[in-house]
C-alpha cells in the first residue's frame, strides 16, 4: 500500500506541473481541455496565466512536502487541494462547459486526488 500511495501522489503532482506547464506554454489548448475555451490573445490572458502558476505550484508544494515532510502532511494537503477540482467542476458548468467534461475530467480528478489523500492516511 505504501507503494501505491506514494506512486499516486507524485503521479498526481507530476499531473498539476504537466498542467501549469500546458497553460503557461499552450494557453489555448489548455484552455480547451480544462472545459472553457479561452483566447490566450484576448482578455483571457491573465486567466490562463493564473491558472498555470496556480496548478504548477500545487505540483511544487506536494512534491516539496511529500520529499521533505512525509506522507501524512501530503495526506492534508491532498485533502484540501481536493477543493480545487470541485471548484473547477462547477465553474466548467457555470460557464457553459459540459457536464461531461465537468464530471468526467474534474470531479474524477477531485475523487482520485480524495482516494489519494486516504492512501497515505493510511500509510
Amino acid at each position: 500500500m505504501t507503494v501505491a500511495a506514494y506512486t499516486l501522489a507524485v503521479v498526481l503532482n507530476l499531473f498539476c506541473l504537466f498542467l501549469g506547464y500546458r497553460f503557461l506554454f499552450q494557453p489555448g489548448p489548455a484552455a480547451t481541455g480544462y472545459g472553457v475555451p479561452a483566447d490566450p490573445g484576448g482578455d483571457s490572458g491573465a486567466y490562463l496565466t493564473i491558472k498555470g502558476v496556480r496548478d504548477g505550484t500545487f505540483g511544487v508544494v506536494g512534491l516539496a512536502l511529500l520529499a521533505f515532510a512525509g506522507a501524512r502532511p501530503e495526506a492534508w494537503f491532498m485533502l484540501c487541494v481536493a477543493l480545487v477540482p470541485l471548484g473547477d467542476m462547477l465553474i466548467v458548468l457555470r460557464h457553459g462547459g459540459t457536464k461531461a467534461v465537468a464530471f468526467g475530467i474534474h470531479f474524477a480528478t477531485a475523487v482520485v486526488v480524495l482516494i489519494s489523500a486516504g492512501l497515505l492516511f493510511a500509510v
